[in-house]
Order: structure tokens, then sequence, then C-alpha cells
């Protein structure tokens, strides 16, 4: 799990760099169609179809939609705000997902993590700023992107368990082309990409193969419990690429918001843990 939340971030940095000198929506695309074929050669190898007949059920087609949304808000975010704001930003998903599993799963939730997850979101607002002159309105894509992320992982819930990793680095990383192709769609069109914007969206592209994978196996193999709170180690690889790479220096209101919600987090985790282990003891 920390080498996939490494691996996003030096993706999210490829993504804003190479973005400085080609449309992010192009960068989408082809880090898209180069993670697709990785993936579908893999899934070949293993005697798999890239193209599934799962990924037209309709709670595929749900996890796709989510996914395009995210992926499109993120990518803006990232070209748009600072690294280090939009991942912060982002680690307020499983806050989302504990929240939606209550509402449309009927999920139990107690007070205590309801409280964790309202504190969360104050994080959030330390961020944003709203109402203030720090406020910057575009670290709202991030905040959609964020909500979009937390909707495909509540549809993946209930998407088919037989799937291989292949196949879901198949669906997920098609989605990242869609995304891209819908930015284009508004953005002007694709352009001729100089040499550091071919490089970059290279080093996006071999990153996020590598951190999507990584991702799969720590979720399928490991004990979510355990693994899961690793996922918030992005935050601390954005904190120190932002500040190497393009000088990024938050101030402490946002240091403070990061807090909160990696804290809002960790609770619920290992709250939902604590709760789980009655249940276990009686099995």
């Amino acid at each position: 799990m920390t080498q996939s939340m490494a691996g996003f971030a030096v993706e999210d940095m490829g993504v804003k760099a190479a973005a400085r000198s080609m449309p992010v929506g192009e960068v989408l695309v082809i880090c898209g169609l180069i993670g697709l074929g990785v993936f579908a050669v893999l899934a070949v190898a293993q005697g798999d179809s890239p193209l599934p007949r799962a990924f037209f059920g309709r709670t595929m087609v749900f996890r796709s939609v989510f996914e395009v949304g995210g992926r499109l808000f993120y990518a803006l975010a990232l070209s748009l705000i600072p690294l280090s704001a939009a991942s912060a930003i982002l680690q307020a998903t499983p806050l989302v997902v504990i929240a939606g599993a209550a509402l449309v799963f009927g999920e139990r939730v107690g007070w205590r993590r309801w409280t964790a997850v309202g504190l969360g979101f104050v994080g959030v607002l330390m961020i944003l700023r709203p109402g203030v002159a720090g406020f910057d309105a575009l670290a709202l894509l991030a905040v959609a992107g964020m909500v979009g992320f937390a909707f495909r992982d509540l549809a993946t819930r209930a998407a088919p368990k037989g799937l291989s990793n292949a196949q879901l680095g198949v669906a997920g990383f098609t989605m990242l082309g869609v995304a891209g192709a819908v930015i284009l769609c508004f953005s002007g069109g694709p352009v001729w990409p100089d040499g550091a914007g071919v490089a970059f969206t290279l080093v996006a592209a071999a990153f996020g193969i590598f951190a999507y994978a990584a991702l799969t196996a720590a979720m399928r193999t490991g004990e979510i419990a355990v693994v899961t709170p690793f996922r918030y180690t992005r935050l601390v690889f954005a904190l120190v690429i932002g500040f190497a790479v393009f000088g990024e220096r938050p101030d402490a209101m946002m240091l403070a918001g990061c807090v909160v919600i990696v804290g809002s987090g960790l609770y619920t985790l290992f709250r939902a843990r604590k709760l789980a282990r009655p249940v276990a003891a009686l099995r």
C-alpha cells in the first residue's frame, strides 16, 4: 500500500508537470492508452479476457461513470491548484465512503464515527477556507474528484468478485482515457507535445501502472483493516514532492486541515476494526 501511494504521488507530479506544456486531457488519454495496453496484455497472458461481459453490467457501468468523474475533476485540480492541496482534499475520500455506506447500503455507523466524519469535513473546509481571502474556487475541483472516487469505491463493493487484477486494471485505465477525452472535447483538442511533456507523461503512465497494480494487490491479499491506514502516506509523499519539485509551501491552516482529515480518517478505521473484533470472536 505504501509503494502504491508513493507511485500515485509521482503519477500526480508527472500529470501536473506535463500539463504545463500540453493539455491535461491529452496527458490522461496517453496514460490511459498505455495502461490499458499493459493490463490487456497481462490479462491475455493469464488466460483472461481483457473485455469480459461483467464490464457491461449495471454495477460496473455505475462504477465507470463515477471513476470518469473522479479522474476528470481530480486531473483538472492537479493542473490548476498546488499538488499538496489537491492530495490533502483527496484524503477525505474514506470519510465520504463511510457516510455513503451508511446512507446507500444501510451500514451501521455509530455517533463516534459520524463525529469523526464531520470533523474530517471540517478539515476539508480548513483547506478550502470559503469566504476568506485565501479561498480558491478551483480547489472545489478536487472536492468533486474526491466525491467521484468515493462513490466509485462504493460501487466497487457491489462489483463482480471474479474479475482479475489485470481486468480491473483494464477498466481503470480505460476510464482514465475516457476522462481525458472528455476534457479534450472542451479544451480545444490535443497539441504536438514537446520533449518535456512526453517525458513527464511517460513517468506518469509508468508510475500510475505500478501504483494501480500495487494497490490492487494490497487490497486483495492484505488484511484491509491493516493496509488501509497506509493510504494516508500519499499525503506525505505529495507534500514532499510539492515542496521539492514545485516549490509549494503549505501554510499553517492547510497543515492543520491535513492533520484533522488524517486523524479523523485513522480514527474511523481503527474504530471499525475495534467493532469488528467481537463479531470475529463470535465466529
